[in-house]
């Protein structure tokens, strides 16, 4: 009995260089179709990021009023900083904030008095204040001076009734609550 040998041709591993360019073609498309639906996500990130931050400033502001005895400022960066460009409204705190111990009791963050906190907001979101300035006063009990502090986070260049504005309130008291888009801006 004979054998028949088949001869195959010896097949090689790896990918032509038409089966990669489809590939590569193929994951462009997806990636063109997918990478705007990623951006609303984005925006959410980053307006949580500036609530997070913000809400732990006001609360690291109040508990350094209490322990201090008051005379602590939380107010808003106004000097040019990482690539911001100074808001020249009073409301707007789009560059970010410090807290300082007003040691002498002027009720302004000056060169001279200790900085206890800054922080840089990221670009690309908007922060104003509602119902106030470019300051807030804590006093000895931890309370705001004035009645509420409210503040509005936005993406950038996107107006309040964006799904992913989010609103900042905090009572005179010190209690902290954040809401939607829906409810923005604070009411008290």
């Amino acid at each position: 009995m004979h054998r028949i040998q088949h001869l195959h041709p010896r097949h090689s591993l790896g990918f032509t260089l038409i089966e990669l360019m489809v590939a590569v073609s193929v994951l462009g498309v997806l990636l063109a179709i997918a990478l705007p639906s990623f951006q609303p996500l984005i925006e959410r990130w980053r307006v949580r990021q500036v609530e997070s931050n913000l809400e732990a400033s006001l609360q690291f502001a109040r508990s350094e009023a209490i322990k201090r005895g008051g005379h602590i400022i939380m107010q808003k960066i106004t000097t040019n900083t990482n690539g911001c460009t100074a808001p020249s409204a009073q409301r707007e705190w789009d560059c970010g904030w410090f807290i300082c111990a007003d040691t002498n009791r002027n009720n302004s963050c000056a060169a001279s008095e200790p900085v206890l906190l800054r922080y840089d907001s990221p670009n690309r979101t908007q922060i104003s204040r509602t119902g106030g300035n470019n300051r807030i006063i804590f006093n000895r009990y931890g309370l705001v001076a004035g009645t509420y502090v409210g503040f509005n986070l936005v993406p950038h260049n996107q107006s309040i009734s964006h799904p992913a504005t989010r609103g900042l309130c905090m009572s005179s008291g010190g209690r902290i609550r954040t809401v939607k888009s829906e409810e923005v801006p604070c009411k008290g």
